[in-house]
């Protein structure tokens, strides 16, 4: 059995995301001050998680986070981010460089509702979740890539042997009531294949945690809202999922939610940290 982690965090703040102005994939704004802030914070948090890969959208304030969080790591500092066009944001046309409010406007006009609208130029939510399908496909890929590689150089008996320095630590399990960490019967349970960290925006996240939901019977966490569920993570938040594959297979990955959105060590960054929730 495939086994890996994945943890998806939100970009820090950039003063669009403050004045509640649509980025999408035409405006590449810096990270603010704050969204710095943010940024170590969520390092800091991920600081004893040891990444095997790290995956971030090519936009700049994915891109500036990745390297932060990475900079506090204990052990994955030198460890290569690779970017990628998949983990953009959600492409918002004519809307980009507008107020959030516009595009609000600009739905009600023709009878629809946000998030659903899709203005001119921009990708429709089935165009968005095509591209977090496909990059999750991908990861699924990779990960048994990583498995198949590892019984062929040392033979299955060497996944269990782990020092107690690869073990990997996982923060969020003393804020989220999903602990399927330690559930496994197996003796390696909490061995993976790999352990994925993907930087990412806001409502490419809420439109991939749905697929993860809707199309692959993802296992939440049993204190999840409803509303919580559909709403947009803040700058840094943090989410992450065990997916298992049985016998390698890709079309049927299991997916556990351990948290989703959690910003629990925003806390102490300042009161101007209150979740954001324009994409």
């Amino acid at each position: 059995m495939v086994r890996f982690g994945l943890t998806v965090v939100r970009h820090g703040e950039t003063r669009y995301n403050k004045d509640k102005i649509l980025q999408g994939q035409g405006v590449d704004e810096p990270l603010s001050a704050t969204g710095f802030r943010q940024a170590d914070a969520a390092g800091l948090f991920l600081s004893s998680v040891k990444f095997t890969h790290v995956f971030s959208s090519d936009l700049l304030r994915a891109k500036q986070t990745a390297a932060t969080i990475l900079g506090k790591n204990k052990f994955c500092k030198d460890l290569e981010i690779k970017y990628d066009a998949r983990l953009r944001e959600r492409k918002y046309g004519v809307a980009e460089g507008r107020p959030l409010t516009d595009l609000k406007a600009m739905a009600k006009a023709a009878g629809e509702q946000c998030p659903s609208f899709t203005p001119s130029g921009g990708e429709t939510l089935d165009e968005v979740r095509e591209r977090a399908r496909d990059f999750f496909e991908f990861l699924c890929q990779l990960a048994v890539e990583l498995e198949q590689k590892e019984q062929d150089m040392h033979g299955a008996a060497s996944r269990s042997s782990g020092t107690p320095e690869e073990q990997l630590v996982f923060p969020w399990t003393n804020h989220c009531s999903e602990a399927e960490l330690s559930s496994d019967n197996s003796g390696a349970s909490k061995i993976l294949d790999a352990n994925i960290l993907v930087v990412s925006h806001g409502a490419y996240m809420r439109n991939w945690i749905g697929y993860f939901v809707s199309d692959l019977n993802c296992t939440l966490p049993t204190n999840l809202t409803k509303s919580q569920l559909s709403s947009v993570s803040p700058n840094t938040g943090v989410s992450h999922f065990i997916i298992k594959l049985e016998n390698g297979n890709l079309l049927k990955p299991e997916i556990t939610c351990v948290c989703l959105n959690q910003d629990s060590h925003l806390v102490d960054v300042g009161a101007e940290c209150v979740a954001s929730k324009v994409f």
